[in-house]
């Protein structure tokens, strides 16, 4: 009894660890972005590569990583993919150019799809269904909004302390620990009904998504309506409708669209998608703001998502335990509304602003980051059988990744275009188009006098204004569409997540049970 319990609080170190470590490295890199540009070269669409090879990679794979490790062992699995992302890891701080750097994320985002699909079956593996499983959920939540919120700063420290370097090099030795640990402590465990691989699923749905997220980042320089684009946008929808029919017609589909019938699980999945694609895709342009608008180095702007980290860590693991009174869905709906409330409120940004017009948007979104997480990663587990929990996972966290993946490109591809229109507009025929959209991205990575001192010196003060006017304006319009997201998400998992879809054990005190009684549902 005393040995099986000291497991399952390894199990859970385990996978904190290497969820910290692997969601670490989307926020991380956000802060050490500036100085990857400067040492390496490079656009702002290898900025935004950067952050989406990793996601990408996270979001095509991690549902084939579930039904493998179901199939071979959740613990060795889990154990290679901490070994491809530890040498991914090294190779990222090697890196020689972007080129090298972007394909180097893209493998580390494979072995992070492998730990991130095992990591809550694991979980779910050693705590049963209710309080305890909540306090557990409670923990990884704040791992997770710790992670998200706290890189930056850790970011910015080993940025400026050691250079951009040191920020993939810190998972070598981690992940070696973690290895040892996952050998040593955890069970094994798998799925006796586990499923083949799903080859055709596989390669339509990554290569689709691929393609869309390449769309969107080349849109702004090849024209929305050129050819290229055309065809990719077409290209997306014919291999996702493939896809789709590949998933209907397969005996073993990687993606079971029956699940998709239970309301429950489609809300929890659209919560995920909701709350990954604004906040956490939002963090790459807010920390452009901070370090190439307002100028804060690394580190100063590192502290200043502190608000984030600690309403976060405070509200997941409360959380995690109102689990066994809450309604999920009152907790989902809510965490989802107050990350859009805060996103609203960072808009409005001018050029009189200082980083204090984001502060009370932080706190609100940091609340709302921690109350959600814990509930989506309980609600994805509990409303499918336990013997199912791989899959589960790899769902839930490929339409994290996806989110975060799209959001990305999205929110840059508005970002630049109205950015570039505003600044052509206000530069009154000074520049066009094309240096509009260059004179953005200049701002953005901190090059704007450069960029403006080969225009004629009597019109260089008044370009510089209309380029950080428009650098505002394209910010402020992907906050406020970013908050419209999360209210969207949480009127969607309000409406489609109900109790009795998900799996709880009878607990006394609750305030709600899977039972033919109360009119409560």
């Amino acid at each position: 009894m005393n040995a099986a319990s000291n497991r399952k609080w390894w199990t859970l170190g385990a996978v904190c660890v290497a969820t910290f470590m692997l969601l670490l490295d989307i926020t991380v890199v956000n802060t050490a972005l500036p100085a990857i540009q400067k040492d390496l070269g490079g656009s702002f669409t290898d900025l935004q590569w950067v952050i989406d090879a990793y996601a990408l990679s996270l979001a095509a794979l991690v549902l084939t990583a579930g039904s493998l490790a179901d199939r071979l062992g959740r613990r060795r699995v889990f154990a290679i993919g901490l070994g491809i992302f530890s040498l991914a890891s090294l190779l990222c701080a090697l890196a020689p150019d972007p080129t090298f750097l972007n394909v180097a994320r893209g493998l580390q985002g494979i072995g992070g799809a492998v730990m991130f699909a095992v990591s809550l079956a694991l979980v779910a593996q050693e705590f049963p269904s209710g309080p305890e499983r909540g306090m557990a959920m409670g923990i990884y939540g704040a791992t997770i909004g710790i992670a998200v919120a706290i890189g930056p700063l850790v970011g910015g420290l080993l940025t400026d302390g050691l250079g951009w370097q040191s920020v993939f090099l810190l998972n070598v030795p981690i992940g070696i620990a973690a290895i040892a640990v996952t050998y040593w402590k955890l069970a094994e465990s798998r799925d006796p009904n586990a499923t083949r691989i799903d080859w055709g699923g596989l390669a339509t749905f990554s290569v689709a998504l691929f393609v869309l997220v390449l769309a969107l980042v080349r849109g702004n320089d090849e024209g929305w309506g050129s050819t290229l684009i055309v065809s990719l946008f077409v290209a997306a929808a014919v291999l996702m409708a493939a896809f789709i029919a590949i998933e209907r017609r397969v005996a073993e589909p990687m993606l079971p669209l029956g699940l998709f019938r239970r309301r429950a699980f489609t809300g929890v999945q659209l919560a995920a998608f909701a709350v990954s694609g604004s906040m956490f895709a939002l963090f790459l342009y807010l920390t452009l703001y901070l370090q190439s608008f307002l100028g804060y180095s690394p580190i100063e702007a590192g502290l200043r998502y502190l608000p984030i980290t600690v309403a976060s860590f405070i509200v997941a693991p409360l959380s995690g335990m109102a689990l066994a009174k809450v309604q999920a869905r009152y907790l989902m709906s809510g965490g989802l509304a107050l990350t859009g409330v805060g996103l609203l409120m960072m808009g409005g940004l001018n050029l009189h602003s200082e980083w204090t017009a984001l502060l009370v948007g932080f706190i609100v979104s940091g609340i709302g980051v921690g109350l959600l997480n814990p509930v989506i990663a309980d609600v994805a587990l509990s409303v499918v059988p336990k013997e199912q929990s791989g899959m589960a996972a790899g769902i839930n966290d490929t339409f994290r990744q996806a989110g975060v993946a799209v959001g990305i490109a999205a929110w840059g591809a508005i970002f630049l275009g109205v950015g570039a229109s505003r600044t052509e507009s206000l530069a009154g025929g000074a520049v066009s188009h094309d240096q509009a959209r260059g004179l953005v991205e200049a701002t953005s990575s901190g090059a704007l006098p450069q960029a403006i001192s080969q225009l004629p010196q009597q019109v260089q003060g008044h370009v510089r204004e209309a380029a950080e006017q428009g650098f505002l304006h394209g910010l402020n319009e992907i906050l406020v569409i970013g908050g419209v997201l999360c209210l969207v998400g949480s009127a969607l998992a309000l409406w489609l997540v109900r109790e009795r879809e998900i799996e709880r054990e009878t607990l006394v005190g609750t305030s709600f049970e899977e039972e033919p009684e109360p009119a409560r549902a």
